[in-house]
C-alpha cells in the first residue's frame, strides 16, 4: 500500500450556480481522488484576462495515493463529469469548473501535458489568497520562497471579496467522536492491518498493530504445528497482554482515537483451533486471568472475507511461513470468530462482509466500509 502524498489544488467557477460546482467538484474529489484534509475559504474573484463573470474560487489539500500524471487525468475526468466542454478556441474562456495541481509534495513536474508548480500561480492573487489560508508556509520549490512572501510580492491588483458560506468536507462526515478505541478484527488476510493502517492515517487516531512478525515461534509452529501450538499461543497472549496495556496506558493528547488490528480475545479463538482439548482448558483458564485486567475496545468491527479471497490475499502478500496454510484452518478460524461473537452481549459488535470489496485499491469501496463502521 503506497503512502498517501499532498496535493496542493486550486478550484474556479464562473457558470450557472458557482458554489454548488465547486461542492460538487469537492464531493467528487472525496469519492475519486483521495482524503481531503482542508479547504479554503472562497473567494469571489474577477475574471483574470478576459471579460466574464466573476469566478468563486477556492483551493484544498488532499491526501491521494495517485501520482501526479494520474490525478491529472482524475481531475479532467471529473471535470467533464460535472460539465466542462473543452473547446479549441484559443484564449481563456468561462467554465462551469476548473481545477488545478498548484503543488504536489515539493516535486517538480515537467511533461507536455502537466506542469508542477503551476507556472502561473505566482502571478494569480485568486491562486495565492486562499492557499494562504490554508498553506501559509509551504515554500515553492522553484522560487524557494513561502506563499505569504509570493501573495505579498503579487502584482496582481484584482480585489478578492470573502464569501461567508464555506464549503462542506466531505471527509468530516465520518464520525468517530463517540469511541475511544476500536479494535478492527478478521481472519489472517482479511485486511484488517491495511485499514487499520488507513483509518489512523486518514482520522488521526493513535495506531496499535499486533506484533506478530517478531514472534519467533510462528514461522516454528506453521512448520511444526502440534509441537509449538501452546508455546506460540502463551507468546502470543503475553505480548499482545502488554501492548495493549502500555498503549491504553499512554494518552496522547494529540490523537483523537485509538485503533488496533486486533482484540486479545483472538488468543482464545486461535488456541481453540491448535491446541489439543486438555492444552486448551489449561490456557483457558490463563486467559481469563489476564483477560478481565484489559480494557475491552468500544467498538469491535470483524472483516469477514470468503476463504478463497483469504486464500488470494495470502498469496499475494508472499510470507513464506504462510504459503501452506490450508481451507480448513481458515474456515475453523472464520467459524470461531463468528461463534465468539454471536454470544457477546458487552461488546458493540459490527459483522461486515467484504468478500466482495477491495478498499486497498478502490476508494469506492473504502469509503462504502466507512460507512459500515460508521452507521
Amino acid at each position: 500500500m503506497s503512502q498517501p502524498k499532498k496535493a496542493y489544488i486550486s478550484l474556479g467557477s464562473n457558470k450557472g450556480d458557482k458554489f454548488k460546482n465547486l461542492q460538487n467538484a469537492i464531493d467528487c474529489i472525496h469519492v475519486q481522488v483521495g482524503n481531503i484534509k482542508i479547504i479554503s475559504k472562497v473567494y469571489k474573484t474577477p475574471a483574470l484576462g478576459f471579460e466574464s463573470e466573476a469566478f468563486f474560487n477556492t483551493c484544498l489539500i488532499l491526501e491521494t495515493e495517485l501520482k501526479p500524471n494520474k490525478l491529472l487525468k482524475k481531475l479532467l475526468d471529473i471535470e467533464t463529469q460535472l460539465g466542462r466542454v473543452r473547446t479549441k478556441i484559443k484564449g481563456y474562456q468561462a467554465r462551469i469548473i476548473d481545477l488545478d495541481i498548484i503543488f504536489f509534495e515539493d516535486e517538480i513536474v515537467e511533461t507536455k501535458s502537466l506542469h508542477i508548480p503551476h507556472p502561473e500561480m505566482q502571478k494569480r492573487k485568486f491562486v495565492l489568497q486562499p492557499l494562504y489560508n490554508i498553506a501559509s508556509q509551504i515554500q515553492h520549490p522553484v522560487l524557494k520562497k513561502e506563499i505569504s512572501v509570493l501573495l505579498e510580492e503579487c502584482e496582481d491588483e484584482s480585489v478578492l471579496e470573502p464569501i461567508n458560506i464555506w464549503l462542506k468536507n466531505p471527509s468530516k462526515q465520518y464520525d468517530f467522536s463517540n469511541y475511544n478505541f476500536i479494535a478492527i478484527e478478521g481472519n489472517i488476510g482479511a485486511g484488517k492491518t491495511s485499514l487499520t493502517n488507513k483509518m489512523a492515517h486518514d482520522f488521526n487516531a493513535k495506531l496499535i498493530l499486533e506484533r506478530f512478525a517478531d514472534n519467533p515461534f510462528l514461522p516454528k509452529f506453521y512448520k511444526e504445528p502440534k509441537r509449538y501450538a501452546f508455546t506460540l499461543e502463551m507468546s502470543f497472549l503475553a505480548d499482545r497482554y502488554q501492548q495493549i496495556s502500555d498503549d491504553l496506558s499512554q494518552l496522547d493528547l494529540f490523537k483523537d482515537f485509538i485503533v488496533s488490528d486486533y482484540d486479545v480475545f483472538k488468543s482464545l479463538i486461535f488456541s481453540k483451533i491448535t491446541l489439543p482439548e486438555d492444552e486448551f482448558r489449561l490456557y483457558r483458564k490463563l486467559f481469563y486471568q489476564v483477560y478481565k485486567d484489559i480494557a475491552k475496545p468500544d467498538l469491535y468491527v470483524y472483516l469477514y472475507q470468503n476463504t478463497e479471497r483469504l486464500q488470494a490475499n495470502i498469496k499475494k502478500r508472499g510470507r513464506n511461513y504462510e504459503k501452506n496454510i490450508e481451507n480448513d484452518y481458515l474456515e475453523k478460524i472464520n467459524a470461531g470468530y463468528l461463534e465468539f461473537l454471536k454470544e457477546q452481549t458487552e461488546l458493540n459488535v459490527k459483522i461486515i462482509d467484504i468478500s466482495d470489496k477491495d478498499f486497498v485499491k478502490n476508494r469506492t469501496d473504502y469509503l462504502w466500509l466507512l460507512d459500515k463502521i460508521c452507521e
